[in-house]
């Protein structure tokens, strides 16, 4: 599991140039709705950005653990997966995510629309909670844009689904939330000056390749002592 919580991590670190196109623009508009005074004064402006993204995270935490507790109780019913298998199909959506982001695979977007349905209801709520006046509030506008229909979320989702317990994918989601965090705290402090600077082709390819490397990580560190005993053999 720690190596699949650093790949998570860095999911969500290099997947964030990505994340830029949706989420940066709400972490700015965010920035721009507060008072003059909270917006000029450093450490309160980093603690209203700092309960939007808690309030995000908590959802990807919550997310994971429905997931990922959902998807052990069926394998507990049907049997146990044998976990090279499961394994493979987490590399298998990291390599996925790493081609939508260098722009190879655009279809991966198709899956927003599962949270459609679910984003129509909940997007009058994040409306009523704007224009954001207190840290409460911010970190409830928060809990409602953790569900925003997101194709890079689903698909970290969807490695969640390869561990073994609704802690574990909650785990997984909150590394994951963790990672995105620098680039949209960072987008929600000085938004005019970050944005177009990461949103470059040559740094999403960048950031989609180093997904891609990744993918095989955690495989080859659970089965390293496998791999090793057949290359000696």
């Amino acid at each position: 599991m720690p190596a699949e919580w650093a790949v998570a991590f860095l999911l969500g670190l290099f997947s964030s140039t990505h994340c830029l196109g949706m989420c940066g623009g709400i972490a700015g508009a965010l920035t721009f709705s507060l008072s003059p005074e909270v917006r000029e004064q450093g450490q309160r402006l980093a603690a209203f950005n700092l309960a939007y993204n808690a309030g995000r995270i908590t959802s990807y935490v919550t997310a994971g653990a429905l997931v990922a507790g959902s998807a052990s109780a069926l394998a507990g019913a049907v049997g146990a997966v044998h976990p090279l298998l499961m394994g493979s199909l987490g590399a298998a959506f990291l390599i996925a995510v790493g081609l939508h982001i260098a722009g190879w695979f655009p279809r991966l977007a198709r899956i927003e629309a599962l949270g459609r349905p679910l984003w129509r209801h909940l997007e009058p709520l994040g409306r009523r909670l704007l224009p954001v006046r207190h840290l409460p509030h911010a970190y409830a506008f928060g809990l409602v844009w953790g569900w925003l229909p997101c194709g890079l979320v689903y698909t970290a989702l969807a490695y969640g689904l390869t561990t073994e317990s609704a802690w574990q994918g909650a785990l997984f989601m909150g590394f994951f939330g963790l990672g995105t965090m620098p680039m949209l705290f960072t987008v929600g402090v000085m938004a005019s000056r970050v944005v177009p600077r990461l949103r470059t082709p040559a740094m999403r390819r960048l950031a989609g390749l180093a997904i891609v490397a990744l993918a095989p990580l955690p495989l080859v560190l659970t089965h390293w002592e496998g791999i090793m005993t057949g290359i000696a053999s």
